[in-house]
């Protein structure tokens, strides 16, 4: 399999640093301010050295003289050192690597060879072998944030099953009083942010429902004193869009080994035959000496610089249709809400579902991916060409995964779908999971999709998965469990194919909300679809946490109508802007039930939000409030000009909100507000602050600054 999607060459000339010392055994990558070391032994033990603040090889090398520390009864020497532990031996932690054949089970590998790839970003690659296996472990430095995966290659004449393959084994060095940090949450509360101490044992995260979930997102840090902008921080995060796990395990002389990858147990991941290959997703880690922000900072920059797709382009003002029409869709209908559309500035018009096949409801139509006669008499053609001549790009929702039982598609093909013999089938909104592992579907979607975008003039598709596996069986296969991977992989292969054919169409990401975001779709989608939750406020929250992994240029967010639909909270349009261009902004109300008043404020905000998009989009993030009540806030710098978006949900005893500290700033530059013509010193904003004059409850504001 080829190298996964996310890892992009480095800008030329600005690649880091991968040394290896004169004996051959030992290894250093350097980053701007980060070094990650690891040896060799004698006996082809892979020990990890270091990953923290920059070394030098000479001192890598002195601590791969050091010896192991004395070990203890029950214990092994090697448990907490190795890089990459395998099952068999004298080991006791949670191996990374677990492997059977017809004759055994476990892995005693030797080492084999190491190799660099140069260029303008060196790959360190140490092969291993065990009998017919050869094993692969990848390591390429990308800034500040190491990028490990691992091949295996079945070169031999038998089978071999993996029971667990994981990405990579993440050492943190000896240190006391460990905090963990993770992203948890359901379908509309997705990514709060939840810290702990982390207790002796181990903690797991996962997903066991075929893809990444709303439950976790693939990422975890951890700390021992760090605050918002000080302290060193270790995070990890996983690019898979399956089923995955990352398993934190505090052992008992105090060090600390996260280890993760795809699949959630070790009950299989997949069969290797004669010949065949597999490789992981890649599992990056990065330390950041800036504590919580600086991590988030050089963890957004890495995805914009060698993840995101055209991440240099900002994402336009859209708007969606879903929240007006619901399933109660056609043509007119849409035409009216794309011409207010247009009025107010918006860039992007939007069809959600609804306009296919037999779809006036949930229980029908997925599958059918060609326009409903009686709501689209001419096709999609005619819409898309009117929202092009008012200005705006023009898009549509599609569920290509999913199958209606009540669909053309499965009464053609009831095979297709996963399902599992002599069982009850299940059904999640009515509707079953295609079995993407299959080439006869996936060639299907192909001719499907490619075929729409072909005939109509679409400039963006919001890639929707409401439907968690539940009977992932293959009759027939000999091997069903490759299901789970082979669904991922071949998801991969279609969107790549898609964007290859269509390179001027965009994708986004959506999973009933947030429920499949992961560097390995942000590699091949332009943005995500954050919460189902448009609540302004309930916002923040998700859309703090989402800010520790992911950056505002893929943050989509919504400005919905009043008393929103899910909180039945009542909010000002001001709010509620305010919240929804912290990230790509995107309009869902019922537009033509907004006053007049209300659509001329709209486009004033619309307005506003192109002026400041450049910062926000492609700015360093600083979270100067986190929202727990009171005053909350953000700021972006970009260059010489700095955003700051504020709220206030209430007001106490009637005293003013404290002054924001703002950071990122010139102390010794002077700033003017374009808006009011204020100027401020930049050592006033950083020790003094900035008044934000909210006041009340449910205020926000925008506040723009450009140096002089």
């Amino acid at each position: 399999m080829a190298v996964p999607a996310l890892i992009r060459p480095a800008p030329t000339g600005e690649g880091p640093v991968l040394q290896t010392a004169d004996d051959g055994r030992t290894w250093l990558l350097t980053g701007p301010t980060s070094s990650y070391a690891l040896r060799l032994t004698a006996h082809d033990e892979l020990l990890h050295l270091h990953w923290g603040p920059r070394i030098g090889l000479a001192d890598a090398e002195a601590l791969a003289a050091r010896p192991l520390p004395e070990c203890r009864p029950f214990e092994s020497p090697l448990d907490g050192h190795e890089e990459y532990p395998v099952e068999g031996g004298p080991r006791f932690v949670r191996p990374a690597l677990s492997v059977r054949t017809a004759e055994r089970r476990g892995t005693e590998w030797t080492f084999e060879t190491y190799e660099t790839c140069g260029g303008e970003s060196d790959e360190l690659r140490l092969r291993f072998r065990d009998a017919g296996l050869r094993i692969t472990l990848h390591y390429r430095m990308r800034d500040d944030v190491v990028e490990r995966w691992v091949t295996l290659d079945n070169q031999g004449p038998d089978a071999v099953e993996l029971l667990r393959a994981d990405s990579a084994t993440w050492t943190l060095p000896e240190r006391e009083g460990w905090r963990l940090s993770q992203l948890h949450g359901r379908w509309a509360a997705e990514s709060r942010l939840v810290r702990t101490d982390l207790a002796c044992g181990e903690k797991v995260l996962g997903s066991r429902r075929g893809h990444t979930g709303h439950q976790h997102l693939p990422w975890v840090a951890l700390d021992t004193d760090a605050t918002e902008e000080h302290g060193e921080v270790y995070s990890c995060a996983l690019g898979w869009s399956g089923s995955w796990r990352i398993a934190v395990a505090r052992l008992p002389h105090a060090r600390v080994q996260i280890t993760g990858g795809a699949g959630h147990d070790d009950s299989g991941l997949l069969m290797l035959r004669p010949g065949e290959s597999y490789t992981t997703p890649v599992f990056a880690g990065l330390w950041s000496g800036g504590g919580h922000g600086g991590a988030s900072r050089a963890w957004h920059a890495y995805q914009r610089r060698y993840v995101v797709p055209d991440a240099d382009r900002d994402r336009p003002v859209l708007y969606n249709s879903w929240e007006a029409a619901g399933f109660d869709i056609f043509e007119e209908q849409q035409r009216e809400l794309a011409r207010r559309a247009a009025e107010i500035g918006v860039e992007l018009f939007v069809v959600d579902d609804g306009w296919f096949g037999a779809r006036t409801g949930d229980r029908a139509g997925l599958g059918d991916w060609w326009p409903n006669p009686d709501r689209f008499p001419g096709g999609l053609k005619p819409l898309a060409d009117h929202v092009h001549g008012l200005g705006m790009q023009f898009g549509i929702w599609v569920e290509p995964e999913m199958v209606s039982p009540d669909s053309d598609l499965y009464r053609a093909h009831p095979d297709w779908v996963q399902y599992q013999p002599g069982r009850r089938r299940t059904e999640f909104r009515h509707q079953l999971v295609l079995n993407l592992a299959r080439e006869d579907v996936q060639e299907h979607l192909w001719e499907q999709l490619h075929g729409l975008l072909s005939s109509t003039p679409i400039d963006y598709v919001k890639w929707d998965f409401n439907r968690s596996f539940t009977d992932a069986g293959w009759p027939g296969d000999p091997y069903p469990q490759r299901l789970w991977v082979d669904h991922v992989r071949a998801l991969y292969a279609l969107l790549d194919r898609l964007r290859a054919a269509h390179p001027g169409v965009a994708f986004e990401s959506c999973s009933g909300g947030g429920g499949r975001v992961d560097l390995g779709i942000l590699s091949r989608t332009d943005q995500v679809w954050t919460s189902d939750n448009t609540d302004p406020l309930d916002r923040l929250a998700i859309q703090h946490g989402f800010s520790h992994l992911h950056p505002a240029r893929v943050m989509a967010a919504w400005v919905t109508d009043s008393p929103n639909n899910l909180s039945g909270r009542v909010s000002g349009l001001r709010f509620r802007f305010v919240s929804a261009m912290a990230g790509v902004l995107g309009v869902g109300g019922d537009l033509t039930r907004w006053t007049e008043e209300e659509l001329a404020e709209a486009r004033d905000w619309i307005a506003l939000y192109k002026r400041i998009r450049p910062v926000v989009q492609r700015g360093d993030l600083y979270r100067l409030r986190p929202p727990q009540g009171g005053l909350s806030a953000v700021q972006y710098v970009l260059g010489g000009e700095t955003v700051v978006l504020a709220w206030l949900p209430a007001q106490h005893y009637g005293e003013p909100p404290p002054p924001l500290r703002l950071r990122g700033l010139d102390p010794a530059a002077s700033y003017a507000c374009p808006e009011t013509g204020e100027v401020h010193r930049g050592a006033v904003l950083l020790h003094h602050g900035l008044r934000t004059g909210l006041r009340g409850d449910v205020d926000a504001t925008v506040i723009r600054l450009c140096r002089v």
